[in-house]
């Protein structure tokens, strides 16, 4: 394989039900790995994944080790089945976990339950209804920035997602967001939307999530990486095991910059990248960040094979 593949993982909100059901069916390095995430979580996270109902699919709990259990089975099987091993990995926000389990540096049970106690501190950090989040369409990062300084009064406001396209999504107080979503209309901004989401993710109100994570992280081991992984963080490539724990808890509280990855990716001189995990939210957000990446989702995998061998 002379091609140079990323291997990109999507985060919280590709959740859908029935993701992982068709992998499950056709290929026993799928069932494998999903019998082991049942029995790691000592729960059907299988069942959940397959059948729902979606209001528990969607508890930020069990959607974070479930989108890593679908990642890392998907990831299974274009490994055996392709022969393909990733150049780089990259994830958004959660999506990071599964990189780097699939870079070697995390190992999958470690990373399942790592990321069930990070679910659970992020839904804790802050009473339901205090913080929401919100998408800003058509604006650059200063004219966001402005924004979120004029709106904020004194609370929490700042940009959670820097997705590229055009696109960045802002996160803090709830009263602060709404208004910023006023102010935005009047800075010419296109589109402002209020988000459907169960915690104002990557700003300050997040550290007590943070701190916890510290704290779970403290016991487990970080093993040596068999390709770099994009950090959310830096936005840079990182093969240095010592610097995986830092920067997973700075995630927490800070922006996913995502665009950057993307461009870093491109830079590094990546051809082709997979979607790996249920959606095609990444696969869009390259397109249009850096087109001459040809990317597309890798959950049909005899497309993914198509994608492989062309490049």
């Amino acid at each position: 394989m002379s091609a140079s593949v990323a291997f990109l993982y999507p985060g919280q909100g590709s959740q859908a039900v029935g993701m992982g059901k068709e992998l499950h069916a056709q290929f026993a390095a799928a069932r494998e790995i999903f019998e082991q995430a049942d029995d790691v979580l000592k729960a059907p996270l299988s069942r959940l994944c397959f059948d729902g109902p979606p209001e528990q699919l969607t508890l930020t709990e069990n959607t974070q080790p479930a989108l890593v259990a679908v990642g890392w089975a998907l990831t299974k099987v274009l490994e055996q089945e392709l022969g393909l091993r990733p150049s780089w990995t990259a994830g958004h926000s959660l999506g990071e976990f599964s990189a780097l389990v699939a870079a070697g540096a995390l190992a999958f049970a470690d990373a399942l339950q790592v990321v069930r106690e990070r679910g659970r501190a992020m839904q804790r950090a802050v009473p339901a209804g205090v913080g929401s989040m919100a998408a800003l369409v058509g604006a650059d990062l200063a004219t966001v920035e402005g924004i979120c300084r004029d709106a904020a009064e004194g609370e929490v406001l700042s940009p959670a997602n820097l997705n590229g396209a055009g696109q960045i999504v802002i996160s803090g107080h709830r009263d602060a967001v709404s208004r910023a979503i006023e102010l935005a209309k009047s800075r010419g901004v296109k589109r402002a939307v209020p988000l459907t989401v169960s915690a104002p993710f990557h700003c300050a109100l997040m550290q007590p999530a943070a701190d916890h994570l510290q704290n779970v992280l403290a016991d487990v081991s970080i093993g040596s990486f068999r390709c770099p992984v994009i950090t959310n963080v830096e936005a840079k490539p990182n093969r240095d095991p010592a610097r995986v724990k830092e920067l997973l808890v700075r995630q927490v509280v800070s922006p996913v910059r995502w665009e950057e990855c993307v461009e870093t990716l491109a830079g590094e001189g990546c051809d082709a990248a997979l979607e790996v995990g249920p959606g095609k939210v990444l696969t869009g957000l390259v397109k249009r960040i850096a087109p001459q990446i040809r990317c597309m989702p890798a959950e049909d995998v005899e497309q993914a094979r198509t994608l492989v061998q062309a490049a």
